[in-house]
C-alpha cells in the first residue's frame, strides 16, 4: 500500500505500480507544477477576477510568499485548513499556498453554514479557516469564531476583507478561546526553502455530492491522481495556451477545478477567468470582455442560458466549447438548445468528486454529444454496469455504474461505514448512477439508484 494521510484508503500496490508504469502518475505535487508553469508561461495572464489580473510569474510569487507566511504562523505539514472562499483570485492563491506550506486544504462551498463547516473542522481537526469576513450578508468570521469557541482545533482564522473594510476580528487579534485572526492579505513573508512532500499524499479534500442527508463526506484527492485527471482532461478537450476558461461554477467544485477547469487550464498556459457572480448576465459580460473560449455549466444553468441570451447583447462569438453536466446529466433537449443558442460545440461531462470522469470528445458526432455522456477519461478506467445483485449486465441494459481507476478514490476520509456501502471489496466505487452502454461504447446516464429519477438535472456540486 502507498502511504496517504491517516484515515484515507490507499490504492493497492499492484495498482500503484500499474499507474506509474503507464505514466499516469508522475510524482510531482500540484504546487511544484505551478513553479514549472511559472517558468514556462511567466508573462502570460494566469488569473483574472474582479479588478485583479495575475501573470503566471506573479501568481507563483504570491503563492510562495503566502506559503512562507503560513509557515511563519506555525501552520505545519499535514495539518488541515478549511478554505471557504468565493470565485476570486485569492481562492486559487490560498489553495496553492496552503499546499505549498505542506498543509491540506478542505474545499468548502461559500454557501455552507455553521453545521457543515463545524463538521468539517471537527472531522479533519482543522487548525485553520480561510474565508470572507462577510459575504452575501452573512458573517463568516463570526461563524468561525463560534466554531473556535466550541472546540479545541480551530486556532487560526484568515479573513478576506472587501476593499476599504476591516473585520472586527482582524488585525492580528486573539479571542478568549485562543483563536488568532489575521487579514488574509497580510499573510506574507520572504519565501522559505521548498518542502519536499510526496505526490502520493492528499493534496486537498473535495466534498461529496452523494448523500442526501447527514453531514458531508470528504473525498481525499492526491497530487498524483488530480494532476493526472486535470492534465488528461485538458488534452481531451484540446486546451491550449490560447484558451480562456471561465469558472462560472464554484472554483472549489471538482467540475470547475479540474475537469479540466482551473488546474487543467493553468497546466497548458491558458487564462482562468473567475466569475464571482454566477448569473447568466454576469457570465455573458465576462465572456465578451475576456474573449472566453471554454466554460462549464450545470444542467440548471444550461436551461437558463438560452433564454437569458435572448435579452443579452453580449458578443459570445469567442466561445468554442461549453461543458454541461457534473454529477448529473442534462436532458438531451437542454444540450441541443444550448448548442443552438450559443453556436458552439457542447460537451457532456459526468463525474462525481470521487471519480470517474466520463465525457464526450470534441470530434464526436452531434448525435453522441446530445444523447450520451461519452467515454471514460483514462484508458485505465475500469467500468462495470451491474444489476441489483452486483452482476454485470449486457450492453444496452441499464444498471448501476461502478468504476475504479487512477483518479477514482478507494474510500472517503474517516468514514468506514460509508466505505462499506460505497465501495466493493475489490475497490470499485459505486457511483449510484444508473447507466447503460451503447453499441458504440458510449455511456448514457439515466438516473440515480433508488430514486426513480430519469435524466436528473440537479445543479452540480461536484
Amino acid at each position: 500500500m502507498t502511504s496517504m494521510l491517516d484515515g484515507c484508503t490507499p490504492w493497492p500496490e499492484g495498482f500503484v505500480d500499474r499507474y506509474w508504469a503507464a505514466g499516469h502518475w508522475r510524482g510531482t505535487t500540484l504546487d511544484s507544477l505551478l513553479r514549472g508553469w511559472a517558468l514556462q508561461y511567466g508573462p502570460r495572464t494566469a488569473l483574472v477576477g474582479g479588478g485583479t489580473r495575475l501573470t503566471y510569474a506573479a501568481l507563483n510569487r504570491r503563492v510562495d510568499r503566502m506559503a512562507a507566511g503560513f509557515r511563519l504562523l506555525a501552520l505545519r505539514p499535514g495539518q488541515r485548513v478549511v478554505v471557504q472562499l468565493p470565485n476570486v483570485p485569492e481562492f486559487v492563491v490560498t489553495v496553492f499556498a496552503v499546499m505549498r506550506a505542506g498543509a491540506v486544504p478542505v474545499l468548502c462551498p461559500v454557501s455552507h453554514r455553521a453545521p457543515e463547516v463545524s463538521h468539517l473542522v471537527q472531522l479533519t481537526q482543522a487548525v485553520g479557516y480561510a474565508g470572507p469576513s462577510t459575504y452575501g450578508g452573512f458573517d463568516h468570521t463570526a461563524m468561525a469564531a463560534d466554531i473556535a469557541a466550541r472546540g479545541p482545533f480551530l486556532r487560526r482564522v484568515f479573513t478576506l476583507d472587501a476593499p476599504g473594510t476591516s473585520s472586527p476580528y482582524g488585525g492580528y487579534t486573539t479571542d478568549p478561546s485562543g483563536c488568532h485572526y489575521f487579514p488574509l492579505d497580510s499573510i506574507d513573508s520572504p519565501p522559505a526553502p521548498a518542502l519536499a512532500p510526496s505526490a502520493g499524499q492528499v493534496a486537498f479534500f473535495l466534498l461529496s455530492a452523494g448523500t442526501d442527508d447527514g453531514p458531508p463526506l470528504l473525498v481525499p484527492r492526491t497530487h498524483n491522481d488530480y494532476a493526472y485527471q486535470a492534465g488528461a482532461c485538458a488534452e481531451a478537450v484540446s486546451l491550449t495556451e490560447d484558451d480562456v476558461y471561465l469558472a462560472a461554477l464554484p472554483a472549489g467544485s471538482g467540475f470547475a477545478l479540474g475537469s479540466p477547469g482551473v488546474i487543467g487550464t493553468l497546466s497548458v498556459g491558458g487564462t482562468v477567468v473567475l466569475a464571482e457572480d454566477p448569473e447568466p448576465a454576469a457570465c455573458f459580460e465576462a465572456i465578451a470582455r475576456e474573449r472566453v473560449t471554454v466554460t462549464s455549466v450545470a444542467p440548471a444553468a444550461a436551461r437558463r442560458w438560452p433564454e437569458a441570451l435572448e435579452a443579452s447583447r453580449a458578443d459570445l462569438s469567442s466561445l468554442r466549447l461549453v461543458q454541461i453536466g457534473g454529477d448529473a446529466p442534462p436532458h438531451p433537449a437542454t444540450a441541443e438548445r444550448l448548442a443552438s443558442a450559443l453556436g458552439c460545440r457542447v460537451q457532456q461531462v459526468f463525474g462525481p468528486a470521487e471519480g470517474p470522469l466520463v465525457l464526450t470528445r470534441p470530434a464526436d458526432p452531434d448525435g453522441t454529444v446530445l444523447t450520451a455522456q461519452g467515454r471514460p477519461l483514462s484508458p485505465d478506467d475500469e467500468i462495470r454496469i451491474v444489476d441489483a445483485d452486483g452482476k454485470d449486465v449486457p450492453d444496452g441494459d441499464s444498471g448501476e455504474l461502478l468504476a475504479r481507476g487512477p483518479y477514482t478514490v478507494r474510500g472517503y476520509y474517516r468514514a468506514p461505514a460509508h466505505d462499506a456501502l460505497s465501495f466493493t471489496a475489490d475497490g470499485f466505487f459505486r457511483t449510484g448512477a444508473l447507466a447503460h452502454r451503447t453499441a458504440g461504447g458510449d455511456l448514457v446516464v439515466t438516473g440515480r439508484r433508488g430514486t426513480g429519477q430519469e435524466a436528473p438535472e440537479a445543479a452540480s456540486t461536484l
